[in-house]
């Protein structure tokens, strides 16, 4: 085990804060890179904190690569994959951040992804055009670098890039970002910019500079010969989402089929930057008098329809500009035009009660719109704790399971 807390604990100085959650999480070391286990990676998008302080763990060749050996191809993939594979994974910071945009993105941008990377368009992605990743996440690290102790910048590249030095990007020279750009704005604007020609020139250069991963195998096989077509990679990206939605809902219905209307509220606003959040658990408490609980497909259609608030933003900027709010029919039927998802009355209701803090039974945009733009930041800014009181319903509840 390698101590971590003495020297190097200064280099949270020089890390971003997505990059500091990563070293945060992440528990295994290879050759001087940190990764995170996919236990790791659940752990950091569903918990405030690591449920144990985390030393880094070094690997062996032998250990990583009986890891590797152990890993399924993307044709064996579940909503269950992170929770089966468990401590038996490797994943790379750059991984994290794709793993984290797939996470908020809508099924209509799955194509989208794939396209990006299918750089030779020929509908299938290779492990050469998928390394491309690597060198657009490194690129927009470089230019956001912050300017001090050149030594303990280089300790934190190796740490999260597997590098010393900056490498020459596969990417055209460009000038400075004027604006920060998300990680999939990055992605999206810099992927298309990558000739394959240029990537394939320098492909063989970044492979032996990297190591193999939990994710590279999964698509890529053993060998780093097979082919990513798009039903694997979009089977892939629906699994992940589900199965994050999965863990969050179990960790609250203590084994039932639904969570309360409460936890669900819990579990929206412990994403936000909300100051004052009990008022708006007391307002849906003292509304919803009855519960009656969120089932999972509630619970997973939602979520859905946030991955696609963008365009349902622009239906509620309309109503905005008219100087009116939205009622509860208008919203749902905005919400299947915009995105194509269907909310049950029951789940809008509780939306209602929750964020219609005049109690007008309107929601406006600054009620809901801008609140929710925070959830979709989920793994990339600081998480924040929500005193989570335990009502009589919800210790009904679970003294019924633990019988």
């Amino acid at each position: 085990v390698t101590e971590n807390r003495s020297d190097l604990e200064d280099l949270h100085l020089y890390a971003t804060p997505r990059e500091q959650r990563f070293r945060r999480f992440a528990s295994l070391e290879f050759e001087g890179q940190l990764y995170m286990t996919p236990y790791d990676f659940i752990q950091a998008v569903t918990s405030d904190e690591p449920k144990y302080a985390k030393k880094w763990r070094s690997l062996s060749k032998q250990e990583l690569n009986q890891i590797l050996m152990e890993t399924p191809p993307v044709w064996k993939g579940s909503s269950k994959l992170f929770r089966n594979l468990n401590e038996k994974g490797v994943i790379s910071y750059t991984e994290y951040l794709f793993l984290l945009c797939i996470l908020t993105k809508p099924h209509a941008g799955f194509r989208i992804a794939f396209n990006m990377f299918d750089t030779d368009g020929n509908e299938m992605v290779d492990k050469k055009e998928f390394l491309v990743l690597q060198e657009i996440f490194r690129k927009k690290n470089e230019k956001r670098e912050r300017k001090g102790d050149e030594e303990k910048r280089a300790m934190l590249r190796l740490q999260l890039y597997g590098y010393h030095t900056p490498t020459n990007s596969v990417l055209k020279t460009e000038g400075e970002d004027l604006v920060p750009r998300s990680y999939w704005d990055t992605l999206r604007r810099s992927t298309s910019q990558a000739l394959f020609s240029d990537l394939a020139e320098r492909a063989d250069d970044i492979s032996s500079s990297l190591s193999d991963t939990t994710l590279l195998v999964h698509f890529f096989g053993k060998k780093g010969k097979a082919e990513l077509n798009f039903e694997d990679f979009y089977r892939f990206m629906d699994n992940l989402q589900t199965e994050v939605l999965e863990i969050e809902f179990l960790s609250y219905s203590n084994g039932m089929n639904t969570i309360s209307e409460e936890d669900f509220a819990h579990i929206l606003l412990r994403y936000t930057n909300v100051e004052n959040t009990s008022s708006y658990l007391e307002n849906m408490r003292c509304r919803i008098p009855e519960e009656k609980g969120i089932t999972f497909d509630e619970f997973r259609s939602f979520f859905q329809f946030l991955n696609n608030l963008e365009d349902f933003a622009i239906a509620m900027q309309m109503y905005n500009f008219a100087s009116r709010s939205i009622g509860q029919d208008e919203f749902k039927r905005a919400v299947y035009v915009a995105t194509g998802v269907k909310l049950s009355a029951h789940l809008v209701n509780t939306v209602f009660k929750i964020f219609d803090v005049d109690r007008d039974d309107q929601l406006s945009y600054k009620e809901f719109i801008g609140i929710m733009k925070d959830r979709l930041n989920r793994g990339f800014r600081g998480y924040k704790p929500i005193q989570r009181y335990t009502t009589f319903k919800s210790c009904v509840r679970k003294e019924l399971y633990s019988r």
